[in-house]
């Protein structure tokens, strides 16, 4: 494997671009495509003619709702690159994107800082030790504050940015930036677009900010190389290229975080994020191998991110495009060919690729084969859903899995025709396949069927798509909010199972005797199942698949609680006793004793339902403050904390999701439609 700086594998970046929504992601992406010379015709995401929002429902909103990908040019370099929403209730197309991909630039707003979904997607980063740069956009709007957002990334995210720029100007006088590797200044002027800057000496009223923040660059600089510490504490001159290489090897350590910034829309600061992302994030051979487990053996094996290596790679994304099945593959290792067989060893099958596709958003060209570091589109895998692993029967491996956030809004929907019911059904599965954060389940006493998300605006746009794209008109209920239960208080229950069965002809007898002991958990806790049997040491302790089977007839009963029907969590659950006679005592004899035993133990200790609780934070102009935090109250919302903003003020809250719905009408109204709010799930609790 060639690591050389220019081998093809070392010209390759694999990257996301993620943030807080309404921050500029995609403003951003659309310069990148405009400047590396994918689309000759900029669009806006106000106009709804953004190149990467190809959804109707995106161009309606304003909004991304779906990840989008593309690949760019950029100085002999090849950037496959993803543009993620940056809306909570789509938060899963982030966390599958960050998933595989090998680095990241976060946008931030010069104005509104460090946001909630922020903070979100930079801990999802942080999850899978993903190098990020962080781009400080809209510095051209009123109340923009570079340093102050830098500020807030150390106390918020507790990261260690490093601005390897600092801005000409704010608001309306944002001209450009100062390099202060290069110490030079860049301008933007003229009406070609952004197209070409002026590359020029420090204004002299800037020179003495700018030596301050350079020595901050050196001294971070000199804490991650010793030679580069001795030239500093000697006052000597450092080349650039030097200090670049030594900022690569910390961003890429996740020891630094390089800071830009600039301003999308008004077509500033884009070409030297470009030149970033090629500086300072890795290609994929310069990654550690990857890691997961031989299926066969349970062994943990590794892969180099080589072309030479066995065929692996992660299925991160489903889409249906036109009624037909597109998966995204992320390959780590070895080459795949269109018309391939490979190996799906999540499911223990084989799968047989028809096409390969780069993918430019909506659009695709079709390739011949994909090698280590690409990111393609597949066609023709009818068993791989999100997070399932690809390799090859003789490399077997599967890679760690993805965990997705429960859904917490709930409506009921039903086709307007009855002639529709089938197609309806259809249709929900393969949106679920999609969307990992999406369920469909049956209300038995109603019949209706129930469709599950992660906010009002996740299930609005998917019932949009099932009229709009599947041609299926459906009658929709009000939002629900998704319970979970909990114990009361503490209980210990008893069941003897003891029956006579006939079987073809014989007599069969089962016995089986459990006592449980249940309590309330503490918070986030989930269900806890322990053995609290004590066995002498001339006592045989009990049978391991017996308790195995124990703990999954408690698991089976706890999936649905007695008073609200919904999952119960939270709770401890002791096994004291086990009743037993030989030749009569098995798994199944275990299993209905245990599950009466727990129904038992419920009613005695009483159940309480547990509510969806939402963090919400309201950035709300001075006047309306008093207004906002009196009706979050009124809402049953706890204020956790008011912060002063330039102009603006945050008010963060805990409020039940019940109390929600439709609060973005209202807080229009109360705040003349200059409010705005980000809300995500935060934990069950009762109220």
């Amino acid at each position: 494997m060639s690591k050389k700086p220019g081998s093809a594998q070392q010209r390759i970046r694999n990257i996301g671009i993620i943030a807080h929504i309404d921050a500029g992601k995609t403003t951003v992406t659309e310069r990148f495509l405009y400047y590396t010379g994918v689309i000759h015709r900029m669009g806006e995401v106000h106009d709804g003619q953004a190149t990467m929002d190809w959804m109707p429902q995106e161009q309606e909103r304003g909004i991304t709702i779906t990840a989008a990908a593309t690949v760019l040019p950029w100085k002999k370099h090849e950037v496959h690159l993803i543009d993620t929403p940056g809306h909570v209730d789509f938060t899963v197309e982030v966390e599958r994107s960050l998933r595989v991909l090998d680095g990241a630039v976060v946008v931030f707003c010069a104005v509104g800082g460090v946001e909630p979904q922020s903070e979100t997607v930079w801990h999802q980063a942080e999850r899978y030790g993903v190098p990020r740069l962080a781009f400080v956009n809209k510095m051209d709007r009123l109340g923009a504050d570079f340093f102050g957002c830098v500020e807030q990334m150390v106390e918020r995210l507790a990261c260690r940015p490093v601005p390897v720029q600092i801005p000409i100007g704010k608001e309306n006088d944002f001209v450009g930036v100062i390099d202060l590797l290069a110490g030079q200044a860049i301008v933007w002027q003229g009406e070609d677009l952004g197209a070409t800057y002026e590359t020029v000496a420090i204004p002299a009223d800037l020179a003495e900010t700018a030596a301050h923040w350079r020595e901050k660059l050196l001294e971070s600089l000199a804490d991650e190389d010793d030679e580069i510490a001795e030239a500093y504490l000697a006052g000597e001159e450092i080349p650039a290229e030097r200090l670049r290489q030594t900022l690569r090897r910390a961003c890429l350590d996740n020891h630094l975080v390089p800071v830009l910034c600039g301003s999308a829309l008004r077509n500033k600061g884009i070409q030297p994020l470009l030149d970033a992302v090629v500086d300072y994030l890795p290609a994929p051979v310069e990654l550690p191998p990857i890691e997961g487990i031989d299926p066969r053996s349970g062994e943990q094996v590794s892969f180099e991110r080589s072309r030479q290596a066995p065929f692996s790679g992660l299925a991160f994304k489903v889409q249906l495009w036109d009624g037909r099945k597109h998966t995204y593959l992320r390959v780590y290792s070895g080459t795949v060919g269109s018309s391939d067989t490979v190996f799906n060893s999540s499911k223990g099958k084989d799968e047989k690729i028809a096409r390969l596709l780069k993918l430019h958003a909506d659009k695709k060209e079709r390739l011949q084969k994909a090698v280590a570091g690409d990111i393609v589109g597949v066609v023709g895998l009818k068993l791989a859903t999100t997070g399932d692993t690809l390799c090859t029967r003789a490399h077997p491996v599967i890679f760690e899995k993805m965990s997705f956030t429960t859904p917490v809004i709930s409506i009921a929907v039903e086709p307007k025709s009855g002639r529709d019911e089938e197609k309806l059904g259809e249709t929900l599965q393969k949106m679920m396949d999609e969307d990992p954060t999406f369920t469909v389940s049956l209300d038995a006493d109603t019949g209706q069927t129930i469709l599950s998300g992660m906010g009002e605006l996740h299930l609005e746009v998917i019932c949009d798509r099932l009229q709009r794209e599947f041609h299926i008109p459906v009658n929709i209920g009000k939002p629900q909010a998704v319970y979970r239960e909990t114990l009361k208080g503490s209980a210990e229950a008893s069941e003897l199972f003891d029956r006579s069965f006939d079987e073809g002809g014989e007599s069969l007898h089962l016995f089986a005797g459990v006592t449980l002991h249940g309590e309330p958990g503490p918070r986030g806790s989930g269900v806890v199942f322990a053995n609290g049997i004590e066995t002498a040491p001339e006592q045989t302790p009990p049978d391991p698949a017996w308790l195995r089977e124990i703990e999954q007839a408690m698991r089976e009963a706890a999936g649905s609680g007695p008073e609200t029907g919904y999952p119960m969590t939270d709770i401890k659950i002791t096994l004291k006793h086990i009743e037993s006679r030989e030749g009569q005592t098995n798994a199944q004899s275990l299993h209905v004793a245990t599950a009466t035993a727990f129904r038992k133990l419920c009613r005695q200790a009483g159940t309480r339902p547990l509510l969806p609780i939402m963090s919400v934070e309201v950035v709300t102009p001075d006047e309306f403050t008093g207004i906002v935090i009196g009706d979050l109250n009124a809402r049953n919302g706890k204020v956790e904390g008011v912060e002063k903003r330039p102009m603006r003020t945050a008010v963060r809250a805990m409020v039940p999701v019940t109390k929600m719905f439709g609060y973005s009408t209202d807080l229009r109204s109360l705040t003349e439609g200059r409010a705005t709010f980000s809300m995500q799930f935060a934990k069950f609790d009762a109220i």
